[in-house]
């Protein structure tokens, strides 16, 4: 006698496969990375309320039963490149977009800016199906000037698909998710389904450090900045860590250690927690501040840090 279960599983094992690479794009301070972090359950991209925060493309893998769908968070497209990191992140974006299957282009609420523009000229002629995600859609008082949104933003490009959400609390983001399935194409698995990001636990572990740098600093302070970690070394259940903070000047450095070390050691004890949440583990925190001047027009510093040219 055949089995119901037996059935199911045949059934289960002839659906065809699908596999993807899916950017989000966007300018810089849209909600791209909040996004990714919704959509996978976890937080694999740091986040911030300013511009920059993501540096670096950072891949997060979400798989189901029958397809799995490996997003790339990009850094903000900037219309000013005045730095040499700039010009990085803006040839980062654009280096992704040649090899992936989806475009989800984040803009923000009904404030349509000339960087969503710039966003929209670039990717416009890729073949491949471009999804609007408008973001932040519950900070939008009333629903008509959404709908008048929505409206006006059809016109300036044929859609796959127009889709409000709001990244923060998960509205509609399923919804994204059924129409990004949609678009993939058949073809296996490149990574494990246990798998979220090709990230290592080191990259994670800089970022969040400047994560709280960001947040905690003020508004240009956090663009001079970049985070080395020295050593990653787990001993006897104890995580040690040593990061080295890059700064600028001198000036700088005052500032990040702040009175009596008042500002490094709660930029370090709230680093310290989120990794001991990420990690599953202890961790033994210590920092130090470095100047390097000029770093963010070195190339070969950016090269040390990460940024590959």
């Amino acid at each position: 006698m055949v089995k119901q279960s037996d059935i199911d599983f045949e059934k289960n094992m002839k659906q065809p496969i699908h596999c993807g690479y899916v950017a989000i794009i966007g300018r810089p301070n849209v909600g791209k990375s909040t996004l990714l972090n919704c959509i996978l359950g976890h937080k694999i991209s740091i986040t911030a309320d300013k511009p920059q925060t993501t540096r670096y493309n950072i891949l997060g893998i979400k798989t189901h039963a029958s397809y799995q769908a490996i997003y790339v968070d990009t850094p903000g497209l900037q219309q000013k490149e005045q730095r040499l990191l700039n010009r990085y992140m803006n040839k980062a974006v654009l280096g992704v977009l040649a090899d992936v299957d989806v475009i989800i282009f984040v803009v923000e609420g009904t404030n349509w800016k000339a960087d969503d523009d710039l966003v929209l000229k670039k990717i416009a002629k890729l073949n491949c199906p471009i999804i609007l995600a408008i973001n932040k859609v519950d900070k939008v008082i009333k629903k008509t000037d959404l709908l008048s949104f929505i409206e006006k933003v059809a016109e300036k490009h044929a859609f796959a698909a127009i889709i409000p959400l709001a990244a923060t609390s998960g509205y509609n983001v399923l919804e994204l998710e059924h129409v990004i399935e949609k678009f993939l194409p058949e073809g296996s698995f490149l990574f494990p389904e246990e798998q979220i990001t090709d990230r290592s636990d080191r990259f994670l572990a800089a970022e969040i450090i400047r994560e709280k740098l960001t947040r905690n600093l003020g508004e240009e302070l956090p663009y001079a900045i970049s985070v080395v970690i020295e050593q990653f070394k787990s001993e006897a259940k104890l995580l040690h860590i040593i990061a080295n903070i890059i700064v600028e000047k001198p000036g700088q450095k005052a500032i990040v250690i702040g009175k009596d070390g008042a500002v490094l050691k709660k930029i370090g004890t709230m680093a310290r927690k989120d990794m001991e949440h990420e990690f599953g583990q202890k961790v033994f925190l210590q920092l130090w501040v470095k100047v390097k001047s000029n770093w963010a027009d070195d190339e070969r510093a950016l090269k040390s840090f990460g940024f590959a040219m």
